[in-house]
């Protein structure tokens, strides 16, 4: 079965107020991500993949040893990840559950020491990627950056947030000032209870 765009949880123009506009959700949602879909099923088509699911794949087709990643990883590890990401924003006022705040203050010292280390990977990672806050395998939070469309799976790790810090994720709203976008994504865009719900 072919994977699918999934619908946004909002309306287009939802987040607008929280500085990520309409027209970045055209392009980011409907072209972006549906481009990844499409060709990542054409991909996968005739080949053992076939059937398999997102994680599956990703984890199979993932080289540690190389720097470029082959068509299939690219397009459904980007697959996967987008798939995330508008589910960890949302528009409404997010405050942070108790259970999440208190394992950020205990693996980071606190919640603004936490942000600061996130925005830092994420405008650090040269060139295209994300930023990630990640469970790790022995149960510790961590920051994390990728490159490209690499994500925490290749790692057994699992995502709780990630942040695109491709330009077509922050380009129209903030041009080129990745550090304001990744500011504002922290302090307004973040839907915590998505977050808390993947501990």
């Amino acid at each position: 079965m072919a994977f699918e765009l999934p619908d946004l949880p909002y309306a287009h123009d939802a987040l607008a107020a929280k500085g990520m506009s309409a027209e970045t959700l055209e392009y980011h949602h409907d072209l972006h991500h549906n481009a990844y879909v499409t060709n990542g099923n054409k991909a996968i088509e005739g080949t053992e993949w076939d059937g398999k699911s997102l994680e599956e794949i990703i984890k199979g087709t993932y080289d540690a040893s190389a720097v470029a990643q082959n068509g299939i990883f690219n397009n459904i590890s980007q697959l996967w990840n987008h798939n995330q990401f508008w589910e960890m924003m949302g528009p409404g006022d997010s405050a942070m559950p108790g259970e999440l705040e208190k394992a950020i203050t205990e693996s980071f010292g606190s919640v603004d020491q936490f942000k600061a280390d996130f925005s830092a990977a994420g405008a650090g990672q040269f060139g295209s990627g994300w930023a990630w806050l990640v469970k790790d395998t022995d149960g510790s939070l961590k920051v994390t950056k990728t490159e490209n469309g690499v994500n925490p799976v290749c790692f057994g790790q699992t995502a709780l947030l990630g942040c695109d810090v491709w330009e077509h994720s922050y380009y129209i709203d903030f041009r080129n000032k990745r550090p304001a976008y990744l500011e504002n994504f922290l302090n307004n865009l973040v839907n915590w209870e998505n977050v808390a719900s993947r501990l």
